[in-house]
């Protein structure tokens, strides 16, 4: 291994475990209210991007990072779309528990 792939891999490894405490922080609140729909909808297409660059060089520091770093991104983003519309349903089981209007 040359000290350019070592370096490849260090920063490749760094990047990507930056992403763990976001996905777990999520994942454990279900708090995704700071997180933006607009950018991690970029980013992952833009992650998913230089996974197949990195595939197309066949280099493995850019496949490996870019792999996991999209996995997480779609840990993520998954999370957002689902826990958003969780919360933007009513909070009611049946139709007797709805609000009710008051008739004047």
């Amino acid at each position: 291994m040359t000290s350019t792939d070592l370096i490849g891999y260090v920063g490749a490894f760094l990047t990507t475990c930056s992403f763990v405490p976001q996905a777990w922080l999520t994942f454990r609140t279900r708090d995704v209210s700071g997180i933006s729909l607009g950018m991690y909808s970029v980013f992952t297409v833009g992650v998913a991007l230089w996974l197949v660059y990195g595939i197309r060089l066949g280099e493995w520091p850019i496949i490996i990072a870019n792999s996991i770093t999209l996995a997480l991104a779609c840990a993520i983003l998954g999370m957002k779309l689902r826990f958003e519309a969780r919360a933007a349903r009513p909070r009611w089981r049946h139709a007797s528990d709805a609000p009710r209007e008051n008739p004047q």
